[in-house]
């Protein structure tokens, strides 16, 4: 990690450099380098290919240096007003490549040189797919796959419009004029559309019927996952459904009592939750102090010591077995649930203990606080009693049991509601942390129990 820092703040300050070089290329070296039959460019300085090389691994170091958050807070605003840009100029390119720019190399060969306002359309471009992006990606609720159909049908249209309609008279328009076989550039729009429609379409695919990604949002199943966790969920476990319609169309599984399971939120089917599954159909649950009561039984919680990480502090880490499952749990003893440092004016308590390093946590509540001052027989404020889970539905709360929005709160989640299986945590990326600390490698291809 020493030797990432050490080679990411050289590359943080080539970031302007790079940057400037990069765009002197495209909008003034680039238009009046000479080309070969195929269009390709000649006689490339080496700077500019160095510069080229460079480009995200400056922009990614200056990232980090400047501060992730800050970055994506300000990119977020950015991306609003870009984004409705990318409709016009994307026709604009799209029509200029199909129609506009076959003509200008059937009169000025294959060194045709675009238009200023051209040049600026297709350049900014990318930058107006990432503003989509970043849109999409920062969207509270967003359904991923009625995306990828609407991008893998739209590229496939553009595609094959071009392949079957458009590209035949493009080029005997170019054999007529010119006299020659000449293959003619293909447009832009279309090498777009033709990169994107298979890697749409397979992710698409992936992602309906074998496995999705997701990303934990909160605390809630603190400490099986934490806020920043990317986590493998398995779309087979439970039934394979269509895309969009999200219509079960094979029965390949079901869950099963202790399960992980990702989950659309009920009365808000657009919001995918996470939570442990503890409440079959016909199961009488109960949460008690914590601990959880099935059907007369209550599930034991074997302490393992007392918790802080700056964020949280003196919260009890327990062991807990449920069903083949056997996993940690926090708890805290108390009728009013968790203090918050800041509302509670205990900085100078709160600053005896190592300060917490996440930026969502600190500007809330300052950090969690277990005070377990009531008596052991006052009744704890996680404690919920439950009807009999009909038929059809299943009962879910988080691991982190005083911070955690589950069923306690927005009741049983029905069976179509089920999305699948959390299996694998591949990558933990927390923008809310400060410089290398975004990054959590430990946590890498940890299982999920």
């Amino acid at each position: 990690m020493e030797f990432l820092q050490l080679l990411f703040i050289p590359l943080a300050y080539l970031a302007l450099p790079v940057i400037l070089v990069v765009l002197y290329d495209v909008f003034v070296l680039a238009p009046q380098r000479p080309k070969d039959g195929k269009g390709e460019a000649l006689a490339v300085p080496g700077y500019v290919r160095a510069s080229h090389f460079l480009l995200p691994f400056v922009i990614v170091a200056a990232v980090i240096r400047i501060g992730v958050s800050e970055v994506f807070a300000w990119a977020k605003e950015v991306a609003e007003p870009l984004s409705w840009l990318a409709i016009p100029v994307g026709l604009w390119c799209a029509l200029d490549s199909w129609f506009f720019a076959p003509r200008r190399v059937a009169a000025q060969g294959v060194n045709a040189k675009d238009p200023a306002v051209v040049r600026v359309m297709y350049a900014i471009l990318p930058v107006l797919v990432i503003a989509i992006i970043v849109r999409l990606i920062s969207a509270e609720s967003l359904d991923f796959s009625l995306v990828l159909l609407l991008l893998s049908v739209v590229t496939g249209v553009i595609w094959a419009i071009d392949h079957f309609l458009v590209r035949g008279k493009r080029e005997q328009a170019l054999k007529k004029q010119l006299g020659a076989d000449v293959a003619p550039p293909e447009p832009g729009t279309v090498d777009y559309a033709r990169s994107f429609f298979p890697v749409a379409a397979i992710v698409l695919i992936v992602r309906a019927f074998i496995f999705e990604p997701f990303r934990i949002p909160s605390d809630s199943m603190m400490p099986t996952l934490l806020d920043g966790d990317f986590i493998v969920v398995s779309k087979f476990s439970y039934g394979l459904r269509w895309p969009v319609l999200n219509e079960k169309f094979l029965q390949t599984g079901s869950p099963q009592r202790g399960d992980v399971v990702v989950f659309r939120k009920p009365g808000e089917e657009n919001v995918n939750y996470i939570k442990r599954l503890v409440g079959l159909p016909g199961d009488r649950i109960e949460v008690r102090d914590d601990h959880l009561v099935i059907n007369g039984e209550t599930l034991t919680l074997e302490e393992q010591g007392r918790y802080g990480d700056g964020c949280y502090h003196n919260m009890r880490r327990t062991t807990e077995k449920i069903g083949e499952h056997t996993h940690q749990v926090f708890t805290c003893h108390s009728n009013y649930g968790l203090a918050y440092a800041r509302g509670l004016g205990m900085h100078a308590e709160y600053g005896k203990y190592p300060a917490c390093n996440r930026k969502s946590v600190v500007g809330r509540v300052g950090a969690y606080l277990c005070e377990e001052s009531t008596p052991a027989s006052t009744r704890d404020s996680g404690d919920h009693v439950f009807e009999v889970v009909p038929a059809g539905h299943y009962l879910m709360i988080g691991d982190n049991r005083d911070n955690s929005e589950d069923s306690r709160v927005w009741g049983l989640v029905p069976e179509k509601n089920l999305v699948g299986k959390a299996t694998r945590i591949w990558l933990n990326f927390d923008p809310g942390r400060p410089g290398f600390d975004v990054f959590n490698w430990r946590r890498i291809g940890s299982k999920i129990d």
